[in-house]
């Protein structure tokens, strides 16, 4: 706060105003201590000097992106800065380290975005615009470091924006440490997923808001070694158990009760549930619904949640089952029993929902009565069961509500953390911490008591944090902070929570104690703490109480203390829910310690408060904190809105004006040197001439003006409160008497301006008069003139005509005498032409005879020539016909065995059929015969089971032993002759059974032959398969030996005969050449002998060895740099001429596309950092690339796959005899020694098969690949640079601007700062060179630097709008500096290799146009979105416009109108996803094709390209040697 000396008249200040917090107003009288001001709105008040604070006049117009760089740190200060930014769509403000977050209420994609994650990604606190992700980044990149947890507090109340603000930071932290995916969930999805059933059980209505938080969540963000996110974890805290059964009017219990009172109509009978005030722990209060508010709706939200997070239909109906049963608990009523002190239900309702509630709990109606209306005591000689009396019997029904309610919602929070999935391995977490704010209403219980309890104990935790970094500065900056004292609320919390005579120890006592009441427990209060500072008794009542809070002090109403605070722990209700029928039910009441035994135990709910508060101060203490002050606007949740009174209270509430308190405390004011002295210079203006030291002249400022208590850091002035205004007073009178001079100046210029003007007039008078006088004398002179003139005329007119007589006689003579002479110099010349004509024609008929003669005997001596050579060649091709007519002969006999193996194979295959045919029949005829005997055995088994039935039954029929005498004889008769039909049946069954064993054995030897007969067939199918694939590889030998001889045809041509042809050989050619003609020759070759024989009788190869050497040799050669050929790659070109040789383009398989490509890969991988290498391979693989293009055209067959096989070996032994017949026609043989001109124009275009296509596909990968390699280590090299250029110095920036007096130092701090440019220039020029001399395309070096300048802008582009101190004027000219070296380079690299880079550079172009021009208040929005920045977005330009501050000439940025209208389209482009980012994206991709690569380079000439010494030396590569002529 400002002090009354630092006040003078004419001052600004800042006045307390009821409705608006603060207004700004100006000094007018000062009459001791009483001040007359004249407020901003007209009006004048009288107010007291110490109740004012002084106001920044040359604050910035958009504000200060962190208020610990405010001039004057107070309220009204702070308070104004966050409407600045807030009304410039800034809701992100710093208070040192701390972040202030305004909910906008609208969406502003543009600061979310993915490409604004990676901007703040490791960006250092304060570099770049205030944002929720810098926080979260430097948690981060501080668990990463340090290895040590983080934690994040976001806290204010309710619709501050607490969860939006915990999303971002979920979102930013997981795009930071990856995305741990659970079913297609990330972790933060997962985490907000469960923020509806954690609302519906943890939220309620509060006086202030709809949707309150009753409960503390701490999502722990957990991470892995590398940093990714492992696991996830939610904490709660403090959940606000008494609000179960007791509710303040017009709060609301939990929402899950009014959810369910609104579920459809068969959960509502299901749960026997009605309309909400018929049950008593809802109809306390006469609020039932919220307006505009569905409570069905969100029932059917909160179960689809549930279903969401894993919850299951069987356990969610067990947890409205529990809800219900909570609501028909409450509405037990207790009466008086039978026995003193005893107590009963009431009435037949309270049976009614006793009955229900032991229904839905599924445990005994009985027990449960008993549980709520006895006591059972155990000593040690007996158990006692106590009865209770009514009151006590309805604490003990709530204790219970709030034991089950708790106990569910612990649930809740474990199933949503299972769902979630924990890594419990992790040992480094980021916790983010969701808390309610403080509370202070017209009516306050126990409830708003723990919540300020709560925020009590976070605030000292804040002040301790804000004072550790207070510390820190002072200790970086080296300056003595020992006497500074610590703002601290520890006498409060000892106030509440100290033992044994702290307001909970008391509350706790008063519990104990049957017979106390809230007046017995507010007078122990007054007595124990009246002398307390922190603690008032009002006046006008006698049991209520204020606490002084670092808020503000709060009066609390005790009526309620001690109902609410009550918690049994009885362990009747732990026997009976724990025998629960509900599995459900039981699970929340598992089987516990011995403690059970006892007959209860007191416990308060203050008690346990008090114990999870220190959990949570525990968890965040082994954290380090960073804290995010979310503050609401207004209470309408409208956009630009700002409520000055509302925001003052959340920042009260917030900590954030204690923070405040706490710099007061110290040193309030900092300042760079370059800054203060830039503003207080002028009081000293001695102490800056010449070179000075920055500190030194900060020293001597303050010290001049007799300032005491400062200190002077490192690099900042420290100054007390009130200092600050002083120095401002200081300077306002120098300004004022500077005012004053200027004044009398410019009343002198005024005053001799009139006198000059009306000397001026006086001289114009004179002159008038005299120009009247000189007009009379000047008409008499003219008279006598005229007069003269005349006579002049008529003389000179006689002498004139006798003139014109006189000269026109003469011409007449004149003409005929010349006219005589032309005549005969004309007939002469006319002579003289015609003689040449004759001279002419018969020369030139002299001449043409000479020619026709010379010209027909020339032709005659070709034409012979030539023939003598077509004859020679004739005998070398026919030599080379007869000497490979040995493949014949190998044709022959191929197709002889493979007409033999095809024989085999169908004998193999007729055989295997017979074979099955027989095997069949055989099996066949034994299944018969078994089913025959079969059912033989079945007929006689059947019959002798009849037998036996009857001998039974007619002995069973028998009569008595004595009267069945004669009928026993032929009883035994018929059991004889049975038995002898047995033993027949039984002799013909052995039979049966000896033919079955013959046939089985049979078979066993037919199955045995069978098994035989099939291993020979696999053998058979095995020497098949062996034959096939031996086949298979004489196919590709045929290929091979093709393309040899392909190859080797072309050498026999250009060989001498006498070098490489035996005198047999020769004699068959010369015979061959008088009879046949080479087109009509069979070709015979053996294919087991070579086709040539070498000099000096060397061993002979095979062609296909020979191909290998070659192959070997060079990829040997073109893996070493080979340089170039005037422009031309060396390398590129002779793998062109060898693959064009050897027509590898032309054949389907083939190795060495793949070798030349991995020869390529591995160059690369080496020189991944060498630019000059890298330049090297571009410049051979594009060139490579545009020789192919131009060559290769695709076949029919190209497309298909290279390796199918034949389907007969006709196809094969037909394709291979065409091959070897002769060479196709219009082929130039000899390529290498006797192209024609030597241009790739001459050849024709090859018909590529599959490999060469491919190999043209991978040789255009690899050019994007070097591509791409080339411009990214451009881009590395240029990056530091370029952040130089960036975060250059402000001191220096500022130095660059400053008065002439300086002008030395001036020119020292420019060249410095322009020396980054000019390195960046010097950068891309070593560049340039190095693509030049490895002559790289043009077009490829034109894309490289386009790519760069694209780069180059959006880093400026972006840095100018992410970071104020980049947005001044200064820095415009510094840039624009920079920009004219780099347009000074694209001049001197040229079109040619600069293309359109300059025009990349646009954005920044115009941005920097529009910060350097002046007179920006006058510009209109069509001025400027059309003429100076075109192509700028109007969000970009609202950006920069609210962003500019003037720091050299004080100007400010355009009209209030203009804002206002980009603020309205801004609006009206807010659903277009594209408009809503300004900031520029880098395009990394590849910005050409191959048709553009060939359209643009010229044509290639290879013919005289010479061959490295390594190959030109061997005779196979005689063909790259250039023609001689």
């Amino acid at each position: 706060m400002g002090t009354p000396v630092n006040i003078i008249a004419g001052s600004h200040v800042w006045v307390e105003d009821p409705g608006l917090a603060w207004i700004d107003g100006q000094v007018t009288k000062i009459n001791g201590q009483e001040v007359e001001i004249e407020r901003n709105d007209g009006k004048k008040v009288v107010t007291k000097l110490s109740k004012l604070y002084p106001k920044d006049t040359e604050a910035p117009a958009g504000g200060v992106d962190d208020m610990t760089k405010l001039s004057y740190l107070h309220e009204p200060g702070v308070l104004e800065n966050l409407k600045l930014r807030y009304e410039l769509n800034e809701i992100y403000t710093y208070t040192g380290n701390i972040l202030i977050a305004i909910n906008p209420f609208q969406k502003l994609p543009h600061l979310y975005h993915q490409h604004m994650m990676q901007q703040y990604r490791g960006a250092p606190l304060g570099e770049l615009s205030p944002h929720v992700f810098a926080v979260a980044d430097v948690a981060y990149r501080a668990m990463i470091n340090e290895g040590k947890s983080n934690s994040i507090l976001v806290s204010g109340e309710s619709g501050a924006g607490k969860t939006e603000t915990t999303k971002m930071l979920m979102q930013y932290l997981a795009f930071l440490g990856g995305r741990a995916a659970t079913e297609g969930r990330t972790v933060e999805q997962q985490v907000l997923e469960s923020n509806p059933v954690l609302e519906a059980f943890g939220n309620a209505k509060t006086v202030r808001n709809n949707n309150s938080s009753r409960f503390g969540k701490f999502v722990e963000i957990q991470f892995d070694k590398q940093g990714r996110i492992s696991g996830a974890a939610i904490r709660t805290y403090l959940l606000e158990r008494s609000r179960v059964c007791q509710v303040s009017d017009p709060e609301r219990n939990y929402h899950c009760f009014y959810l369910l009172c609104a579920a459809p109509k068969e959960e509502i009978d299901k749960y026997k549930l009605g309309h909400p005030k018929s049950f008593h722990y809802l109809n306390q209060s006469k609020c039932h619904e919220l307006v505009g508010i569905s409570d069905a709706h969100d029932y059917l939200a909160t179960r689809r949640a549930m279903d969401i997070v894993g919850i299951s239909k069987t356990e969610q109906e067990a947890i409205f089952r529990v809800v219900a049963a909570i609501l028909h608990l409450g509405n037990i009523d207790f009466g008086k029993g039978k026995e003193i002190d005893s107590s009963v239900p009431k009435d037949d309702k309270s049976k009614f929902h006793l009955k229900t509630t032991a229904e839905l709990l599924m445990c005994d109606p009985v027990a449960l009565e008993d549980a709520l209306c006895k006591r059972v005591m155990i000593t040690p000689e007996e158990v006692i069961k106590r009865s209770l009396d009514p009151l006590s019997a309805a604490v003990s029904r709530d204790g219970l509500a709030k034991t089950l309610y708790s106990r569910l919602f612990d649930w809740l929070v474990d199933k949503i953390n299972k769902s979630i999935g924990q890594d419990h391995k992790s040992k480094c977490l980021i916790g983010v911490l969701d808390i309610y704010g403080f509370e202070s209403f017209k009516h306050n219980s126990f409830e708003q008591f723990c919540i300020n309890f709560t925020n009590e104990k976070l605030q000292q935790h804040f002040n301790q944090h804000v004072f550790k970094m207070e510390q820190e500065e002072y200790t970086k900056e080296a300056i003595n902070w020992s006497y500074i004292e610590f703002v601290d609320n520890q006498d409060v919390l000892d106030l509440i929570e100290k033992k044994p005579g702290g307001i909970i120890a008391l509350l706790d006592e008063a519990c104990m104690f049957p017979k106390s009441t809230h007046e017995t427990f507010s007078n122990k209060l007054y007595q124990t703490f009246k002398n307390n500072k922190r603690f008032v008794k009002p006046k006008l009542s006698r049991t209520d109480f204020t606490v002084a809070h670092y808020a503000g002090e709060v009066q609390y109403q005790s009526d309620q203390f001690l109902d609410k605070n009550k918690d049994y722990v009885v362990p009747e209700y732990q026997d009976l829910l724990g025998a629960s029928g509900c599995p459900f039910v039981a699970g929340l009441f598992p089987p516990i310690a011995e403690e059970t035994t006892k007959s209860s135990k007191f416990s308060s709910i203050g008690s346990r408060f008090k114990l999870q508060l220190q959990q949570l101060m525990e968890t965040l203490n082994a954290t380090e904190p960073h804290y995010i002050r979310c503050v609401k606007p207004n209470n309408l949740l409208k956009p630009a809105i700002f409520e000055n009174q509302n925001i003052m209270q959340q920042l009260r509430c917030g900590g954030v004006l204690e923070a405040i308190r706490i710099s007061c405390a110290g040193y309030p004011t900092r300042r760079p040197f370059f800054e203060f002295i830039n503003r207080f210079g002028l009081l000293a203006p001695e102490v800056l001439e010449g070179h000075y030291d920055e500190k030194l002249a900060c020293n001597q400022i303050l010290e001049k003006k007799g300032i005491k208590g400062f200190q002077v850091g490192k690099t900042k002035v420290f100054l007390r409160a009130g200092q600050m205004a002083e120095l401002d007073a200081h300077r306002a009178e120098v300004l004022s008497s500077a005012a004053k001079i200027i004044q009398r100046r410019t009343r002198t210029h005024i005053a001799r301006k009139h006198f000059i003007d009306v000397r001026e007039a006086t001289i114009y008078m004179q002159s008038f008069c005299r120009s009247r006088l000189a007009c009379k004398i000047y008409a008499t002179v003219k008279r006598k003139a005229a007069a003269i003139k005349v006579q002049r005329n008529t003389l000179r007119f006689q002498a004139r005509k006798a003139y014109t007589t006189l000269r026109i006689s003469v011409l007449v003579i004149q003409t005929g005498l010349r006219t005589m002479d032309a005549c005969n110099k004309f007939r002469f010349r006319r002579q003289t032409k015609a003689a040449t004509i004759i001279q002419a024609r018969w020369r030139c008929h002299r001449a043409s005879s000479y020619y026709r003669k010379l010209k027909k005997g020339t032709i005659l001596a070709q034409c012979r020539l030539r023939g003598r050579i077509a004859k020679s060649e004739l005998r070398k091709l026919k030599m080379a016909a007869r000497e490979t007519g040995a493949l014949k002969e190998a044709k022959d006999k191929l197709e002889k065995q493979l007409e033999e193996l095809t024989w085999r194979l169908q004998l193999e295959k007729r055989l295997r059929t017979d074979l099955e045919e027989t095997k069949t029949q055989e099996i066949t005829k034994l299944q018969n015969l078994m089913e025959e005997m079969q059912k033989k055995v079945d007929e006689t088994n059947a019959q002798l089971v009849k037998e036996r039935e009857a001998a039974k039954k007619a002995i069973e029929e028998a009569p008595p032993l004595i009267q069945e005498t004669p009928v026993y004889v032929e009883d035994t008769k018929k059991v004889e002759s049975l038995a002898v039909e047995i033993d027949g049946l039984k002799a013909s069954l052995q039979n049966e059974q000896e033919i079955s064993e013959d046939l089985r054995k049979k078979f066993a030897e037919a199955q045995e032959c069978i098994e035989e007969r099939r291993e020979k067939l696999e053998e058979t199918e095995k020497k098949v398969h062996q034959l096939q694939e031996s086949l298979h590889r004489l196919e590709e030998k045929l290929n091979n030996l093709e393309s040899e001889n392909k190859v080797l045809r072309q050498q026999a041509v250009s060989i001498a005969p006498n070098k490489f042809l035996s005198g047999r050989s020769r004699s068959i050619m010369q015979r061959n050449d008088s009879g046949h003609s080479f087109t009509d020759t069979k070709m015979h070759v053996d294919l087991h002998s070579s086709s040539f024989s070498e000099v000096d009788d060397k061993p002979q190869k095979s062609l296909n060895e020979k191909q290998q050497e070659n192959q070997e040799l060079l990829i040997r050669c073109i893996s070493q740099p080979l340089g170039f050929s005037g422009n031309r790659p060396i390398a590129a070109c002779i793998i062109y001429k060898c693959l064009l040789q050897w027509r590898s383009f032309e054949v389907e398989r083939t190795s060495v596309f793949d070798r030349i490509i991995q020869t390529i890969g591995h160059a690369i991988e080496k020189i991944q950092d060498n630019n000059d290498m890298l330049a090297y391979w571009l410049s051979n693989a594009s060139t490579l690339l545009l020789l192919l293009q131009r060559t290769l055209k695709a076949s029919g067959a190209a497309g298909m796959a290279p390796l199918r096989r034949r389907s007969s070996s006709a196809t094969l032994f037909g394709r291979m005899s065409h091959s070897f017949r002769g060479t196709p026609q219009g082929v130039n043989l000899s390529f290498g020694n006797g192209m024609p001109g030597g241009g790739v124009e001459t050849l024709r275009q090859v018909e590529a098969k599959y490999p060469a296509l491919l190999f043209k596909q991978q040789l255009t990968a690899y050019v994007e690949k070097i591509y791409g390699m080339i411009r990214d280590n451009l881009k590395k090299e240029i990056s530091p640079l370029l952040g130089l250029c960036i975060q250059a110095p402000r001191t220096s920036r500022a130095s660059l601007v400053k008065g002439s007096s300086r002008s030395v130092a001036n020119t020292a701090g420019q060249q410095a700062l322009i020396a980054h440019w000019q390195g960046i220039v010097k950068s891309l020029g070593i560049f340039l060179d190095t693509l030049k001399a490895n002559n790289v395309p043009p077009f490829l070096v034109r894309k490289v630097f386009t790519q760069i300048f694209s780069f180059i802008n959006v880093q400026l582009f972006n840095s100018l709008l992410l970071r104020r101190e980049c947005c001044s004027f200064s820095n415009g000219e510094y840039v624009k500096a920079g920009l004219a070296e780099l347009e000074n380079w694209c001049g001197v690299a040229t079109d040619e290799y600069a293309g359109s880079a300059w025009d990349e550079l646009k954005h920044i172009r115009q941005a920097i146009g529009f910060l350097v021009i002046h007179q920006k208040p006058k510009k209109t929005l069509d001025e400027i979105s059309h003429d100076l920045c075109p192509v700028l977005s109007i969000q970009q330009l609202y950006r920069i416009s609210t962003m500019y501050w003037d720091d050299k000439y004080g100007t400010h940025s355009v009209s209030s109108d203009v804002i206002s209208k980009m603020r309205v389209l801004m609006t009206e482009d807010s659903n277009n996803a594209v408009s809503n980012s300004f900031l520029l994206d880098d395009d990394s991709s590849i910005p050409f094709s191959v048709d553009e690569i060939s359209k643009s380079m010229e044509q290639i000439d290879i013919a005289d390209v010479e061959p490295p010494s390594q190959i030109g030396e061997n005779s196979g590569f005689s063909f790259l040697l250039p023609r001689i002529e």
